[in-house]
Formats: C-alpha cells, structure tokens, sequence
C-alpha cells in the first residue's frame, strides 16, 4: 500500500467518524482540549483496553528474528531479543487489531511503522499505537539515520547547546520513520568505569549528568506541551545502576541515603522540573528494594515530592523477574500486582500482563481508578503528539529527512569537540607534508566500531572511518592499513612481527584500540549494555600490540575507541601522543583526522575520572576528605586523569580571580569572574571549570563539586574576563535528617582548566 492510498483510508476514515454523532465520537475531535478528549475516550474503553494501553510488545519483524534465532532457554535471559513462546507474530498482529495492544518497541523502519497503525486503525476506537526506540545518540537503530557522538562523548564537549540541538535533530529523524518515543537520557551518574553502560551516560558528575539530560530532554521533546512536531523522552534508568556492588548491569546497588540525593537523584529531579514526558526503572534492586516494586521512588519521591505527572514504564521483562530474579513476588500476577501499586504504567514487554491485571481488578486487588490513572497518562501522550490526527508517516519523504546535510554537519561539529587529547609530548599536530608513509592499524582502525552501542550497521558511505578520514585529509600520503582482526582476536607472532616491520617502514603508525560496542557484532561486544568487565584493561592482544609497533622505533600515535574509561597507564607513559576518542559517530574518522593534522585544535574535556587499574575503582573527583587519607601500597593512590581534565595545542592562563562579595546570604548570587589567556600559538577553545568546597560542614562534604563551566574561544593571546553566577541554594547539603539546608561557614572557591588541583586557583568566600 502507498502513502497516497494511505491516507486515502486516513480521511476516510475520518470522514466516517465525523458523520458520527459528536457525543459518541468526542475524542476524535481536535479541537477540544485534550483533558477532555481523553474522558471521552476512558469513558468508551473496555477495562481490557484500558489494561492494553499498559501493555508494549517487541515489533513484529524483531519477533520474526527473533523466533528463528533464539531458544527458549536463551530467551529467558536475553535482554536485547525477544518473541513471545506459544504466540506467532501474526497472532501478535491479530491482537493490535483488536486493540490489544497500547505500544511497540524494536520497530527499526517506517513501512512496519505504518504497518502498525494500519493494524490499530482496524480495532474498534482506532487508537493509534505508541512505537518506541532506543535513540540514544541519534536514531541508530535506523539504517541511513544520523549517529552522532555517543552520550559520553557528548558530554566531553561540555557543550549543553550542540546536545540540544543534537536532540531536536533527532526528534526529526524518528518522526520521519514513524516513532514518536525515545529511550532516553540516560542520566544515571556513572561511577563505575566496570559498567559497560558508561557510554550511553554522560559520565560521573551529578551537574553535569543533569544539565546534559535537561537540554537532550528540550530537543527532543521542545519546551512546551505540543509534541506534535516532537518526540517524548524517557529519564531512566531509576536508580543506581552506575554504582553497582560488582560494576555489573542489574546488580544490587547498595548506597546510602545521603549519596542517592547528593549524587544519583539531582539528574532526575532536573528532568522532571524540564517536563520529561516518561521515566523509566531500572533492572536493579536498591538498598534490598527492586526499583520495580519501588513505591517510595516511583510514587513518594518523583510524583509527590517532585511532581513528575507523566508516565513510568518498565525495563525488559523486569517486572517478571521480581519473581525470576529478585523473588519477591511468588507469582506474576503478583508481581505485577507490586509494580503497579509502586506506580509502574507501563510494561515493556509481554503477553502475560494483561490478562493478569485484568483479574487483579475484577478480584478487586487493584482498583479501575488505578489503572484508568496509568491509560489516561499514555492516551494523554499518543494526542500532545497528535497520532489520533495521524498516526501515519510519508514514505516518499523519510530519505530527506535523515542523514540530511545539517545533521552530518552537527554530527560532525560534535565528533570534533568531544574528542580529547590526554597525552601529546610535542609529536601533534602531525604535519602535512613531514610524514610521506603513514600506516593505520588496530581492531578499531576502519570499521563502524566508532559508533558505539544502540546502533545497527549503517551504509558504508555514511561512515567515515579512522582510516578513510585520515586518507582523505592528507591524500598526497602513502595511508597503509594493516588489518588487525576484532578486539578480542589472538594474534600470533607472525602477525606481530608484521606490524612491528610495516611500522619500521613507515614514518608514522596510528593506533586505533579500545572497544567495541556493536550489538550486531555481539560476539566481539566488549562494552555497552550487558558487556561488563572485571577489568578496565584492553582486550586481548591489544596492548602487546602496540608495544610491538613501538619497537620499529617510529612514532606512534595511540587512539582510544570505547565506550568507558580503561587503565592505559603503560601507554600514557611510553607512547607520545594518547587520544581519547571515545565513539564519535559517524564523521568520527573524518574529525579525529583533522585533529590529528592540525586542521581542528583540540577542546574535549573527560566527564569522568580515567582510573589506572581496576584495584582503584571506585575512583571520582568528588570523593569525601577521608578517602584517601592513607595511600595504596606498591602503586599510585591518583587516578590517570583526573575528570575535567583534556589538552589543547595552545595553552591558557587563568588568573585574577576575583570574588564581588565575600559573604553570601539567603536569596543573594555570588559573582566570580576569571581572566583567562591564551598564551599558546593559535586559536583555541578552553573549558573552563568552577568548583567549591564546604570547608567544614554538619555532614562530610566532598573535596570539591563542579558548579559552573563555560566554553569559550580564544584567539593568540587573546584574554577575556569570565563570569559565573553561584546562587545561595547552589551551597546546599543534606543533614543528618536529610533536609537539605544551607549551613553559614566558609567555602573553598576554585577555578580552572581541569578538576586536578594544580589546573585550579582559589578563593574564599563564607555564607551566613
């Protein structure tokens, strides 16, 4: 069917409906408001659909898939694939039509988008369906969308407005394919580089991590309350995945009252001051509660205490597994019972929900109120984002909308400030024309590795690899590429040998390691979600490797691809020059290329502390006074880079620091201005960092916390006056009774380029 006999159907469809009287029909009118749309709607709905709206399935041709790929028995434990044992696919399509089913998730292309809704148009109120994605950087899952830099990468460029920017363009990728609901932020603080979901996060730093989910929320959604052009977003996952007990995904976290407000809450209470449409709750269990039977987060804390009103849906099967799992739910009916009084909306995703919840009310367990609470909140969405007006999309016009010229520019324009530069001993920028033979090689070398997890393969002309890019900023070379094999291959000594001769022929070799996140290579997946290591090493034969390309006595360049800080301490120390590219999207290849030979200066700063072994973990810049009061024996007690920290090809200066009053009271700003100067060769941009100290507090206060950051450009020598706005309540802490209250004492003030001491200059400044 064509869009053109498409909506055909559409208008005569709705031509039917308005020859209906108007008190039957009220719902479909758009010109009431919505509040009343959706009475009208509940008050036609059978309880079952109702309970259908709650319910989301995985799309029909992931079903397809997944029925040929998976077991039963892998099934159980798969949270990436799904099908449903006993209902085929076309079953699943039957039910849609019979209103059935509320959403869909894993539905990767517009014709099933639009298949879809040709289904639910066919079931008896024609409610159209909410199809979900994981869009985390881009909508990855999209063969030919944009992949921008992944979340940590964006975070590196501490740049809030390119991620705002990033969000609407995103928005307007998954509308042109038919989806209207995107998986993210993920805006759990990540303090554990173990965790193979540090990628999707943006790093360790409750500011940080809340000031990035805000404006990625704003793109996404826009900052009013028609999503009509827009997508919603989802704030997950709640809470604590980022500090598990083990650095593994779903692990019991166990954190103090104290650290969950001061560290791991602040994200989510920003988010939903912003307006995010939807949360979501996490696979884990916190302080012995499953966040999925979690009322005091879910219930008190964001809808009573922090006024979330939109709707909260489960993580993959989680709901099950309060039974599978964690056992405390004896049954499923029970623990659906226990998610839904702890305020769950949603279930992602099943067929056993709905029959069940449907007993539970007519049993008179759960009330009809209660559920119409949770079908009113998902209704309320599928009209703002105006699906009962149309729910179809164009097919003729989804290729212009992706990948589109802008968004590769974007893309691009992140990928080149996200990349930072950790070590360089003179060696960068490399000159044009000094460096006649160049080899590229390593695991990360020339594939789509840079793109990082929630991506599937993309076209091959829409990536630029290392490689490539590299070949195509200095084509007069000879750009050679030595294969490597994938991440975790054994090499053998005749492939060593290779390398350590094809680098002595050259006069340069760039490395290119690290990890790789590709869910479609999951054989060879080192990081990203469900890939945790016991380690922050490199995999396999990697680090041998370079020491290999380092006896050919030639230069060598080392880039990271990964999705998490690794411990390269041996690399750091004997290499001259160490990037950290994180996984920069699509243009990747191409704006690491142009840091490389000076085309770009550098300007990434890490959003999370680079540890030097695993031994080390848990390692934060926000640490408390006593952590390291006594040293590690027989090696480093520091980190290998210290969170804010990134170089530039010039240098910059900060000085007179200067403070408009030392003493700041209730409902009063405090003003601190910095001169800042480039005293390098050339133009660059600078990152520069605010942070504060509670000297002496009724509760432990951490050595210092980032409250302010801007980036700026400056020419050679060219100085400018920075200026930051501290507000009273920016001092708060949380008591021994957990109020949070401004104490009257003295604060540390420091500014700088980087969160390691020697990078800040201080001040003083008391509050009363």
């Amino acid at each position: 069917m064509n869009s053109l006999d498409r909506y055909i159907i559409l208008i005569l469809t709705l031509f039917l409906c308005a020859s209906c009287t108007t008190q039957n029909r009220d719902y479909t009118n758009p010109k009431l408001p919505i509040e009343d749309r959706v009475d009208n709607l509940l008050n036609k709905m059978t309880l079952e659909e109702k309970v259908a709206q709650m319910a989301q399935f995985v799309g029909l041709e992931h079903m397809k898939k997944a029925e040929q790929n998976l077991s039963a028995e892998e099934l159980a434990n798969n949270d990436a694939q799904g099908f449903y044992e006993n209902l085929h696919s076309s079953e699943v399509a039957q039910m849609v039509r019979e209103g059935k089913i509320g959403s869909f998730l894993h539905v990767t292309t517009i014709e099933e988008a639009n298949h879809l809704q040709e289904l639910a148009q066919e079931s008896r109120l024609q409610i159209p369906l909410l199809i979900g994605i994981d869009a985390i950087h881009g909508n990855g899952l999209n063969r030919g969308a944009t992949v921008y830099p992944s979340p940590i990468s964006l975070a590196s460029t501490w740049d809030t407005t390119l991620v705002k920017t990033i969000g609407r363009q995103t928005a307007k990728e998954m509308r042109a394919m038919g989806a209207q609901w995107t998986f993210s932020p993920n805006i759990e603080v990540a303090r554990d580089p173990r965790w193979g979901r540090v990628g999707e996060t943006f790093g360790e730093d409750p500011k940080l991590v809340s000031d990035f989910g805000v404006k990625l929320i704003q793109g996404l959604q826009g900052t009013d309350s028609d999503f009509t052009d827009n997508v919603i977003a989802n704030a997950k996952h709640a809470i604590g995945g980022g500090e598990s007990v083990n650095g593994l995904n779903a692990a019991p976290a166990d954190i103090s009252d104290h650290s969950l407000r001061e560290v791991f809450l602040p994200p989510f209470k920003a988010a939903i001051e912003a307006g995010v449409y939807t949360a979501m709750a996490s696979h884990n269990e916190i302080n012995g509660v499953p966040a999925h039977a979690n009322k005091w987060l879910l219930e008190n804390l964001f809808r009573e205490e922090y006024g979330f009103n939109g709707f909260v849906v489960s993580d993959w099967m989680d709901i099950e597994r309060l039974k599978d799992l964690h056992r405390v739910a004896p049954t499923y009916k029970d623990a659906f019972r226990q998610t839904i009084e702890a305020g769950m909306d949603m279930h992602m995703h099943g067929p056993g929900f709905t029959p069940k919840v449907v007993e539970l009310v007519e049993e008179g367990v759960i009330s009809e109120e209660r559920i119409n609470k949770s079908a009113r909140r998902i209704l309320e969405a599928k009209f703002r984002l105006g699906l009962f007006e149309d729910p179809f999309v164009d097919e003729d016009q989804f290729e212009n909308a992706i990948f589109t010229d802008q968004h590769q520019e974007t893309a691009l324009e992140a990928a080149h400030e996200s990349i930072v530069l950790l070590k360089n001993d003179g060696l960068l920028p490399l000159g044009k024309n000094k460096y006649d033979n160049i080899l590229v090689t390593g695991p990360n070398a020339n594939n789509q590795s840079i793109l990082g997890d929630w991506v599937l393969e993309q076209p091959e002309d829409n990536i630029t690899t290392v490689f490539e890019g590299i070949r195509k900023v200095v084509p007069e070379a000879n750009v050679e590429f030595l294969e490597y094999g994938h991440i975790k291959s054994k090499l053998s000594e005749n492939k060593f040998e290779e390398a350590r001769q094809k680098a002595a022929k050259a006069d340069l070799t760039v490395a290119v390691v690290g990890e790789n996140s590709l869910r479609y290579q999951y054989r060879w997946k080192t990081s990203g979600e469900n890939r945790d290591a016991s380690t922050v090493k490199l995999h396999g034969d990697q680090l041998r490797y370079i020491k290999e390309l380092k006896k050919s006595g030639k230069p060598v360049v080392v880039v990271l691809v990964n999705g998490r800080p690794l411990g390269v301490e041996w690399i750091s120390e004997n290499v001259p020059a160490l990037i950290e590219a994180w996984e920069p999207g699509a243009k990747g290849g191409q704006a690491l290329a142009e840091i490389l030979f000076g085309e770009v200066n550098p300007s990434g700063k890490l959003p999370i502390t680079f540890p030097r072994n695993v031994g080390q973990i848990m390692q934060v810049y926000n640490h408390k006074p006593s952590q390291y009061f006594h040293h590690y024996v027989l090696d480093e007690t520091g980190p290998l880079f210290h969170f804010g920290y990134g170089l530039s090809y010039t240098t910059f200066e900060y000085s007179d620091l200067s403070i408009a009053d030392a003493t700041l009271e209730k409902g009063d700003t405090l003003e601190v201005s910095v001169d800042i100067t480039n005293t390098g060769n050339r133009k660059g941009q600078e990152i520069a960092q605010l942070y504060i100290q509670d000297k002496y507090a009724s509760v432990t206060q951490p050595v210092k916390e980032l409250k302010g950051y801007q980036r700026l450009t400056l020419e050679k020598g060219e100085a400018k006056t920075v200026t930051f706005t501290i507000s009273y309540d920016d001092l708060g802490l949380f008591d021994r009774n957990l109020n949070y209250v401004v104490e009257p004492g003295e604060f540390s003030l420091m500014v700088g380029g980087s969160s390691r001491d020697e990078d800040l200059i201080q001040k003083t400044f008391n509050t009363k």
